[in-house]
């Protein structure tokens, strides 16, 4: 056996230990299929998806408008969610939880009708982005005014601590087993906060990053990857913050997402119109498959595991759209 068919299979044998013959034969053959209309106007930012309900939110202006996922038709809206961004669901309370930037509060809704419950302030300034974490029953502010973190009692709203960070936050994910990483965006920095001991408890420079904005975390292989503002992907490892490796996205991305059953990360990219879409053959090794065309200014987005769609608000001839980009054949 000669040197290539030898490397030829080592790597199939590696490959085949991370993913199986039909997450590999998935196609890569993305491409918009629908346009979601949404009413009113207003600046838009994260998409996320309540997997219980099958209801994807949309948050823009002052509202969140509610999108069901089987039919694509409008399931409802929340008002009076000043300047919002994020939106955290809370399944086994029913309860669903937005981020209102411009009056530093957060809106508790019911998942079901999507009743406002209430209105709480935090305990910084312009929270972000917004995180449930259900094995301590906590909510989690990210204040992007004001370096700190707000972390509430979930079903009481009380405040139970105000966590302070490194610098802005960004995009937070947790491990569900006591962590929760989230990128420090003026600082280039990845920061870790202990959920037991409630308080930062690493923070990990991000060498040839600048401006990291939407993370994801492969949790089997304690892998995070994190978009920056300079065309490229940070992997760094989730258990000592070493990087890993990099791989080239588009500009001005905002979020990413991990999809496990396939090894396969998506990024939205707005200034070049593009979602990356990149296929990790070990956690440590990671390859580039796709940029699909979108549109421009389609920064954030959210990812159905199930279905593999994913769908990217964006403005489109004044109007606010969300683009559905799907595999081939869906």
């Amino acid at each position: 056996m000669n040197q290539t068919a030898r490397y030829t299979v080592l790597l199939a044998l590696v490959l085949g230990q991370f993913f199986t013959p039909s997450s590999m034969a998935a196609t890569t053959g993305y491409a918009i299929h629908d346009r979601i209309a949404l009413s009113g106007d207003g600046k838009w930012d994260y998409a996320s998806i309540d997997a219980s309900h099958q209801r994807l939110y949309i948050t823009h202006g002052k509202q969140v408008q509610v999108i069901d996922l089987g039919t694509h038709g409008m399931a409802g809206a929340i008002a009076g969610t000043d300047g919002v961004h994020g939106v955290a669901f809370a399944p086994e309370l029913n309860l669903g939880f937005t981020s209102n930037g411009r009056s530093d509060s957060v809106t508790v809704f019911a998942l079901d009708s999507f009743a406002v419950k209430r209105q709480v302030k935090v305990s910084g300034k312009n929270p972000d982005a917004i995180l449930y974490v259900p094995q301590a029953h906590h909510l989690y502010a990210f204040n992007g005014g004001s370096a700190n973190v707000t972390v509430f009692d979930a079903p009481g709203m009380q405040i139970v601590s105000t966590i302070k960070v490194g610098g802005r936050p960004e995009f937070a994910v947790t491990d569900g087993a006591g962590r929760i990483y989230f990128n420090i965006e003026d600082k280039n920095a990845i920061e870790v906060i202990d959920i037991a001991a409630g308080k930062v408890i690493a923070h990990w420079p991000l060498a040839g990053c600048e401006e990291p904005t939407g993370l994801a975390l492969d949790m089997a292989h304690a892998r995070l990857f994190a978009a920056c503002k300079n065309k490229l992907a940070t992997v760094v490892d989730a258990r000592d913050g070493k990087h890993v490796a990099d791989f080239a996205i588009g500009i001005h991305p905002d979020a990413v997402a991990y999809d496990a059953a396939t090894g396969r990360i998506y990024v939205s990219n707005g200034d070049s119109a593009t979602l990356t879409i990149v296929q990790q053959l070990t956690p440590d090794r990671y390859d580039v498959l796709a940029q699909v065309p979108t549109t421009v200014g389609a920064k954030t987005m959210a990812f159905d595991p199930a279905t593999k769609y994913v769908y990217l608000p964006a403005s489109i001839d004044g109007a606010l759209k969300v683009l559905v980009v799907t595999p081939e054949g869906k």
